[in-house]
This record gives structure tokens, sequence and C-alpha cells, in this order.
């Protein structure tokens, strides 16, 4: 079942889109362990840029000719350790206790439309975790194509539950990579998207909401020059695609308040 799945996310195209960037030379220094794509760039241009055989880049990333790279991917320019993993991904029922319902706070949705999505995925560091997020049953499908697609371009994500295993230790959730949250909107009694289980916040600390003067999370105050190419950002020529092919909108485009983590498919 897994395999034809993969085979039917294979088959899923996400357009791409071409746009003027920086030179590679102006982004790599001397013995730089990664490189973040840029627009503009290839892997051609950054294996000049870096003095690296484009065969070895492609090696040390799994990435076959013709070398296809990707706005937001995250290069590594040495030899791994180990190779990644295959992309793997199963889903669960969940259980009131699981997503922390009660009847009292009269949640818009039961825990019985909920669904845990297990998805592979890569951290900062370049390593390989299983994680998993809550979400809607009728969104599960494109969530699975959504999460398949970041892998497949090397996109890096922070962190996503289980907390205690993918980064043990860590008691800041306000980083996660999350779906499901039965909460309203900041500062009103309207639910979030995230209450509907159709919503997902993705590396919030490098993609930051900034409403006003505020930004949250705090930290992501390192994160608010957009132009700029970090691992874990994301751009809209870049990682957001593989949201907005599957019906996802993307709180970067608003104009009212820049929401970067945040794609749902309300566009609320």
């Amino acid at each position: 079942m897994l395999k034809r799945l993969v085979a039917a996310l294979l088959a899923v195209v996400v357009p791409v889109t071409v746009l003027p960037g920086r030179p590679a030379a102006a982004a790599l220094r001397p013995g730089s362990v990664w490189h973040v794509v840029a627009p503009g760039e290839t892997l051609y241009s950054i294996a000049r840029a870096a003095r690296l055989r484009v065969a070895d880049i492609g090696r040390w990333n799994q990435i076959v000719p013709p070398y296809p790279v990707h706005v937001d991917e995250t290069l590594r320019l040495t030899p791994p350790r180990v190779q990644l993993q295959d992309w793997r991904t199963r889903v669960e029922l969940v259980s009131p206790a699981t997503v922390n319902w009660r009847a009292a706070d009269r949640c818009p949705v039961p825990p019985a439309a909920l669904r845990k999505v297990w998805v592979s995925y890569i951290d900062l560091q370049g390593n390989y975790h299983d994680g998993s997020l809550v979400v809607h049953r009728d969104v599960v499908t494109r969530v699975q194509k959504i999460f398949f697609t970041l892998f497949r371009w090397r996109y890096r994500i922070m962190a996503m539950a289980p907390m205690s295993v993918n980064m043990p230790g860590e008691t800041n959730m306000g980083i996660v990579t999350a779906g499901y949250n039965c909460r309203p909107v900041g500062g009103t009694s309207v639910w979030s998207e995230h209450a509907y289980g159709t919503a997902i916040d993705i590396n919030p600390l490098q993609n930051p909401m900034i409403r006003g003067g505020s930004v949250s999370p705090a930290g992501g105050s390192s994160y608010l020059n957009r132009r700029s190419y970090k691992i874990g950002m994301i751009h809209p020529e870049g990682a957001a695609r593989a949201f907005t092919a599957n019906g996802y909108f993307w709180g970067g485009g608003w104009r009212s308040l820049k929401d970067y983590m945040h794609f749902s498919v309300t566009n609320r």
C-alpha cells in the first residue's frame, strides 16, 4: 500500500517557478557544509561556486541526473555519515486524550473527525525523523502529498511530535510544526482553522507571524528579512508551493498581517 501511495505522490507535478536571485557564489563560503537554494540557482551553479563536482553533490543529497533543485531546499556540501532512509507515512485514529479534547470546550470537530498523520522529515541538522501531526480526516491525503514533496525537495523542518523522541529536552512547543489545536484566533472568540484540523503551522521560528509591531514567536525576529534564504524559511517560489499546489492558502500572502508559518484550506 505504501509503495502505491509513493508512486501516486511521485506522479504529482508541482509547477516550477524560476526567478532571478542571488548568485550562488555570493552565498557560499569556503568550507560551507550546507547551502539553501535561492531563486535562479542550479546544482551546476552551486557546484561551481563551491568548487565541487555536480555528481558529488548529487550523490551526497541522493539527487539523480538531471539534478533538479528547488528553492528553499537545503543541500549538503560534504559527504554524509549515512544515507537518508526512504520517506514513509501512516495514518492513525485519535482518541479524545490524544488531542486533549474535552466536551466542555465545545471544540468545533470531534476526535472521530481527526487523524494522526505520520510522515518522514529532515531536521535542521540533516537528520532523518518520523514525525506526526493531527489534521482533519478530509485533508489527510493532501497532507501526505505536501510532506512527501517537502522531503523530496530536502526542505528542513525544525521539529515535529513526538518531541520526546525528535527533540528530547525541548519544552518550547512554539517551534513545532503542527496542525490541529482547539483554540480561537488570538485576541478573538472565533475558532482558528487549527481547531478544525484544516491548518498547518510549519517552522514557526523561521517563519514567524508579524502583526503590527509584534513578532511571534519572539525568536523569529532573526528571520524578518524575507529576501534572505536560510534553513527552514519558506518563500512563495519555494516550499510554499508544496502547500499551494495541494489546495492550501498561505498566510505569508496576507496584507493585514503576515503569518509566514500558516497554511490553511480556507485562507483564514
